[in-house]
């Protein structure tokens, strides 16, 4: 592990690529769609109620300057509606707040992609509503200054406030890149000071039931150079899970030795201590997430290794081929070692997202291909899963496979959808997505003593500290790419060699290759080309994940493959891959000769025969596109 503090990915622009098309979906549909949403504009969907909550804090804040009462209700729920709550009372989930919060991050990283007058407006316009909805002291929380102010921070198990806290602070110090404006930076650190002297040293032992806040403390450390936030960070994920628990001395309880109640929040043991990863899948990557930054800032090798292990065990034991985490539906968690299933995946959007996030932070402390490999298998499929190709739908789960005439039936499945939603009340994934993608450009370098690390590729104008980089080439469909590397000063370029990649070759020679990279000294500026082998693969599982015994999956490069019913015809059950075959990739699917079974007879049972088999032309499509053509059967293992 280095002693690091983050450096920055530079200046990256992606131009005519993969991603960026992504990126521009994004910028065009996906964050005007969520600000509509976040209005209550969407026909159809549910309402959010987020903007209307900022309106009524606001107004009630402006009421008691004023000398003014405002109405108690109560503030004991996760979920507020019409039905179990006042009219002029808070609306929508106790983390209402974030979503907010995360479409200005995401609409501020997009103006630094490309500038955009009336979204930069929308900004300014929810940014002045946060700063109206701010207490003097700092605080922000519209179900608190809303319905109850005495009762802030009096459960940070379930009620989310150090949670909101971190995707404000997030948004904030995106917003200051963007603008120049400190309006809302100086609004969250505001609210970090008051954390710090609730919660500091001589303050309340407490830290967050859903961690972010760590991260985001971190964050706004490297933002500010405030120590205070980077001590703060370190109590609350050094407190976690320590005895007595926070959490049972806010309710008055006491757990019994051996009892693991808090398994849900990462709070069972002391962070140094776990190895394996529990609980709820989006809350324990983002803890981690925090835990690997924290280690690198102070040079803590012991919380480091509670990292990689945590990050070995979920990337070797837990998740999907897909890169979807979290495959139990009670509790969206973890549950143990090859526990797998594919139609009753959780695998959350966000959970992906934050495995990203996660393993960026790893390989900014500890240079391996491990890292970013992972983070690319995440990126590919599952996340971009999580949104429809007109960026105006979204899954909040991922499944590896969907019939959708059992989905309305079975109450094990009612978490998986066939067709993507228009909005959520629970709408933390669509904005989670748009931040990420927008993004993205700083995930592809990394920097470290003037050494420049490739970890992701696609056609993008770097400006470095030791170089300006353009990349081109087309990775996503032949895994070609070429650097022009106009030199600043001597550095190390180290180019990551793709997981799924058995054959790779450069056009510079004596590639110095470890842990995964290729390593070139670079003295003068030059070119450098890369091939890396994008062969359709077939990819089984460990014998233990017993649901895909004798089922394979397709991949090639970055993607994994599926059937659909649009293609292929219903129940894809009923079909089975040739033993040869011979696969071909037209650009965009990959078909293969296969067979589709068929029986006669409508008995329940009957004595077995060798069943009669149809030659067929198998379609496979990037799993990231399914649910595109409307409603119908998925399938990513096929039967061999």
């Amino acid at each position: 592990m280095r002693h690091t503090e983050t450096t920055g990915a530079g200046e990256v622009r992606l131009e005519n690529s993969f991603w960026h098309e992504k990126q521009e979906l994004v910028r065009r549909e996906v964050i005007p769609y969520q600000q509509r949403a976040l209005e209550d504009g969407i026909d159809g969907a549910e309402p959010s109620r987020c903007l209307e909550n900022f309106r009524k804090a606001a107004a009630a804040l402006e009421a008691r300057r004023a000398g003014g009462k405002t109405p108690v209700y109560p503030a004991d729920k996760w979920h507020y509606d019409d039905e179990n709550s006042e009219p002029g009372a808070f609306k929508g989930w106790v983390f209402q707040d974030s979503d907010l919060y995360k479409w200005i991050e995401a609409a501020c990283r997009s103006l630094q992609n490309e500038p955009d007058e009336e979204l930069q407006i929308s900004v300014d316009e929810a940014v002045r509503l946060i700063c109206a909805a701010a207490e003097d002291d700092g605080y922000i929380n519209t179900l608190f200054t809303i319905n109850d102010p005495a009762a802030r921070f009096t459960n940070l198990r379930d009620f989310h406030e150090l949670y909101c806290f971190g995707h404000l602070a997030e948004a904030a110090a995106q917003h200051f890149k963007a603008t120049g404006s400190r309006e809302l930076l100086d609004a969250a650190c505001a609210f970090a000071d008051l954390i710090c002297r609730e919660f500091g040293e001589n303050g309340k032992a407490g830290y967050d039931g859903h961690p972010i806040a760590e991260e985001a403390l971190l964050e706004l450390y490297e933002l500010t150079r405030r120590g205070h936030y980077l001590e703060q960070a370190a109590l609350f994920i050094n407190r976690r899970g320590t005895r007595p628990y926070y959490f049972d001395a806010e309710r008055g309880e006491s757990t019994p030795d051996g009892e693991t109640k808090y398994e849900y929040n990462q709070a069972h043991l002391p962070v140094r201590e776990q190895r394996e990863a529990k609980g709820h899948a989006v809350r324990a990557v983002y803890l981690y997430t925090a835990m690997a930054h924290l280690a690198a800032l102070t040079r803590d090798g012991e919380l480091f290794a509670a990292c990689r292990a945590l990050f070995d065990d979920i990337t070797q034991k837990k998740m999907y081929i897909t890169g979807g985490i979290g495959s139990k539906k009670e509790g969206e968690a973890f549950t143990y070692a090859y526990d797998l299933p594919n139609s009753t995946a959780y695998a959350e959007s966000c959970a992906a997202v934050g495995m990203v996030l996660f393993a960026r932070r790893m390989a900014q402390a500890e240079h391996d291909s491990k890292y970013f490999d992972a983070a690319e298998r995440c990126l590919y499929n599952c996340v971009l899963s999580g949104m429809a190709q007109d960026g105006k739908s979204f899954f909040y789960t991922n499944p590896l496979e969907a019939i959708p005439k059992t989905l309305a039936l079975d109450e094990h499945r009612s978490h998986i959808k066939s067709t993507r939603q228009k909005w959520f009340d629970c709408a933390c994934c669509p904005p989670n997505i748009a931040r990420l993608i927008s993004g993205i450009g700083e995930y592809f370098f990394l920097q470290e003593n003037g050494d420049i690390f490739v970890e992701l590729y696609d056609c993008c104008r770097a400006r470095l500290e030791s170089a300006d980089i353009e990349m081109s080439g087309d990775y996503a469909k032949s895994g070609e790419i070429s650097l022009n590397i106009k030199m600043k000063k001597p550095f190390r370029l180290a180019l990551r060699i793709p997981g799924w990649c058995d054959d790779f070759s450069f056009s510079r020679k004596n590639a110095f290759i470890k842990r995964g990279y290729a390593y070139f000294g670079i003295t003068e500026s030059c070119t450098i080309s890369a091939r890396f082998e994008t062969r359709v693969k077939l990819m089984r599982c460990n014998p233990a994940v017993r649901e895909n015994a004798g089922l394979a999956a397709v991949c090639r490069g970055p993607f994994v493959f599926c059937l659909e019913e649009a293609d292929n015809g219903a129940n894809l059950h009923m079909l089975r891959l040739d033993k040869h075959p011979r696969f071909d990739f037209d650009g965009e699917a990959i078909t293969a000769r296969g067979y589709r079974e068929e029986f006669s007879g409508s008995a329940l049972y009957a004595e077995y025969r060798e069943p009669r088999r149809r030659a067929v032309k198998l379609r496979f499509v990037p799993y990231y596109k399914w649910a595109n053509r409307g409603e119908g059967e998925m399938r990513v293992f096929v039967r061999l």
